[in-house]
């Protein structure tokens, strides 16, 4: 008799953020194999941006692509018996819910879809601002008005609407990863005490939660990764034991390795050995990443500790406004004529705002997009003959940046040679949205499912308290035992990535050899990191912390207060830090001639 093979559940994710690719999910549809097909709409700013939205139309609120890209595949997700969860309901899912029902009962398609709520605390923020609540990195006070205010759930009440037998779950704010391990933990049955599967689960749905991003995008080495046009989207087969392959579409674009999905690993983390979910505290420092054959990756040790009783919650809320303009300036000296021009508007508009008994601006930020701006000190071009002027101001007016934004015409004509216009027209102004993070009992929280006209309340696990004696020590890396007689840039040695939360950054770098990694340590110190990245750090708040991770021999750097507020708070070109890993990639490490010999 021929023994039945192990199950598998192969879970494909379609988005990364609401705006990404529509393709995406067809192609997992029709070549994936797929049990659950997960889609990740949600960042803080998203929540601020659908919040706005719902108050000028009460039917609005959620991402309105998932309707739109799910709607002529649901006979198909229906025949392949594919179930979907998506966060796609932002601060309206049952607006999402009808609307997507709206599209089932137009194609004659019978799908039960259920619809998690709890998360938005905004109905009671008059009662958050009695708690005497601060901000958990700077301390601040709860600003008097916000304009959302959700909580980041977990898994259990994804689990609860999968149980209730719900072909579709829709969600607000839960964790990224949440979508992914809700769907492990309903069909493996795992208890919420299996703590080092939790975290592998949580593992997997931080590796897909970006999309293409483990799967050759964004990646260190792109003139390795083929066909981008037709880019694969991830997919996990997850066996009950946890340990789970990393793959994607068969024929699709792209490409998955240790480095592909490494890179993901670190993407947007904090201290690898305690990083917080609402239902795990995962240890991600002793992962192993093996490649199983052509574009699949085996993941497996991941750890897990209880979570912490708290929900961490984000709020955004309105400060000021803000305004951009954009210039191309050309000819000889452009840079000069570039730094002479937008600092006379700025004088200039500075000048009338006085006379009219106005504030001053709040913040300027003046990036000249050609002569290696982000690269702060460590720029190599200023001879450029052409330069974007990008001039960002913000301030608590709205009427003043209406003036500032129609004084900067006049520049084409009285100022400098070469100015050709301003980018795009007369730039807008727009409100300044900013993220407040806090901490609340998970008991604030109210979890209930909608499933076919009923309401079905939640109760969470109970579960073990987490001792904090219980976080694993941090690892030493290798020390050096030669004595560097030349030097490489870091991108000969490794790869990296960055990312934002909220007003932090991180920069994953994982070495490409074994070998290399005692060189990158010694190199890569926080206090180098400081001078390296000074341009970006708050001259006061700015700090960096590096963490390292034997198992993929990687370290993640997190550069605290480095995004100029972050967000669309944040006036710079880059307010995510995406480019800090490339400008990383340029700074030399001392090694052996030997090493050197290898790598160039």
């Amino acid at each position: 008799m021929e023994l039945a093979a192990p199950k598998t559940i192969r879970i494909g994710c379609a988005s990364a953020f609401w705006g990404d690719t529509s393709t995406a999910a067809a192609q997992l549809v029709e070549g994936g194999r797929l049990d659950y097909l997960v889609f990740d709409y949600l960042a803080e700013i998203t929540m601020s941006i659908m919040a706005g939205a719902r108050m000028n139309d009460p039917a609005t609120g959620y991402a309105s692509d998932f309707i739109e890209i799910l709607s002529p595949l649901l006979n198909q997700l229906a025949q392949q018996q594919i179930r979907v969860i998506s966060n796609a309901g932002g601060v309206n899912p049952q607006a999402c819910a009808a609307a997507l029902q709206a599209a089932c009962d137009k194609a004659g398609v019978a799908l039960k879809i259920a619809v998690l709520s709890g998360d938005d605390l905004q109905p009671r923020f008059e009662h958050l601002s009695s708690l005497g609540l601060h901000e958990m990195f700077s301390g601040a006070p709860l600003p008097p008005m916000c304009v959302s205010t959700n909580a980041y759930l977990g898994a259990p009440g994804i689990v609860e609407a999968l149980r209730l037998g719900a072909d579709i779950v829709i969600t607000g704010r839960v964790v990224d990863s949440a979508v992914v391990s809700a769907a492990l933990v309903h069909e493996f049955g795992w208890s919420w005490h299996d703590y080092d599967k939790l975290a592998q689960a949580a593992l997997a749905g931080h590796l897909i939660e970006c999309g293409a991003q483990c799967t050759g995008g964004n990646f260190t080495d792109w003139q390795d990764v083929p066909d981008y046009e037709h880019i694969g989207f991830p997919i996990v087969e997850v066996s009950a034991d946890s340990q789970f392959i990393v793959s994607k579409p068969d024929g699709s674009g792209g490409l998955v390795t240790p480095l592909t999905v490494g890179e993901q690993m670190l993407y947007e983390i904090g201290d690898p050995q305690a990083y917080l979910l609402p239902d795990v505290v995962c240890d991600f420092s002793q992962v192993k990443l093996v490649q199983q054959g052509k574009n699949a990756v085996q993941v497996h040790g991941a750890k897990g500790l209880p979570p912490t009783a708290q929900y961490k919650v984000s709020a955004t809320y309105p400060d000021g406004f803000r305004c951009t303009a954009s210039c191309l300036i050309a000819g000889v000296d452009a840079v000069a004529k570039a730094q002479r021009v937008s600092q006379a508007i700025i004088n200039k508009t500075s000048e009338m705002f006085s006379l009219r008994g106005w504030a001053p601006y709040s913040e300027v930020n003046i990036e000249l997009l050609g002569s290696e701006a982000t690269y702060g000190p460590h720029g190599q071009r200023q001879d450029s003959r052409e330069v974007v002027i990008k001039l960002a101001v913000r301030h608590p007016s709205k009427q003043a940046l209406i003036l500032f934004s129609r004084e900067i015409a006049q520049a084409a004509t009285g100022m400098a040679p070469g100015l050709t216009g301003i980018v795009g027209g007369r730039p807008t102004v727009y409100p300044v949205i900013r993220l407040f993070s806090f901490l609340i009992d998970k008991t604030a929280c109210h979890l209930a499912i909608d499933l076919a006209g009923e309401h079905h309340p939640c109760t969470l696990p109970t579960l073990d308290a987490l001792d904090p004696a219980d976080l694993p020590l941090p690892f030493d890396p290798p020390k050096t035992t030669e004595r560097a007689d030349a030097s490489v840039a870091l991108i000969k040695l490794a790869v990296a990535r960055s990312g934002d939360k909220g007003n932090h950054s991180n920069i994953g770098v994982m070495a490409r050899h074994p070998d290399y990694l005692p060189w990158i340590a010694e190199a890569l110190t926080p206090e180098v990191m400081v001078d390296w990245m000074s341009h970006v750090l708050d001259p006061i708040h700015g700090r960096v912390e590096r963490w390292y991770l034997p198992g993929t021999q990687s370290f993640n750097f997190l550069l605290e207060n480095a995004l100029g507020g972050g967000g669309v708070a944040s006036l710079r070109i880059d307010p995510q830090g995406k480019a800090f890993a490339q400008q990383l990639l340029d700074i030399q490490i001392p090694v052996p001639q030997r090493i050197a010999d290898q790598v160039t």
